[in-house]
């Protein structure tokens, strides 16, 4: 009886591990695309959101999250706080094929 409780457990340990490592190189290839469209764009970056501005003056401006390709609107948790990012017009960033955040932070 213990032996088979011992396999059982190593058996659904063994699933819990392969999805996890599923779901880690689903997520760092759509990060991975995201980036590279993101590079690969004649997208133009701001260390200044009021230099941005002035690119862009009649279009909101975000803060593009440069390794994910997300960008965040003023007032959300991550504006202006991601380890690498830069500041850069809305409609370009469509363009480019960067995205909005989906949870609003």
């Amino acid at each position: 009886m213990r032996r088979l409780v011992l396999i059982a457990s190593v058996f659904i340990a063994t699933l819990f591990f392969a999805a996890a490592q599923l779901n880690t190189h689903s997520g760092s290839a759509r990060q991975a695309a995201a980036m590279a469209a993101s590079i690969s764009s004649d997208l133009p970056m701001f260390a200044a959101e009021d230099a941005a501005q002035k690119h862009c003056p009649h279009d909101t401006v975000v803060w593009l999250n440069t390794s994910s390709g997300i960008y965040h609107l003023k007032g959300e948790r991550w504006y202006g706080r991601t380890k690498h990012g830069a500041y850069v017009c809305k409609k370009e960033a469509d363009a480019a094929g960067d995205r909005e955040t989906e949870n609003g932070q």
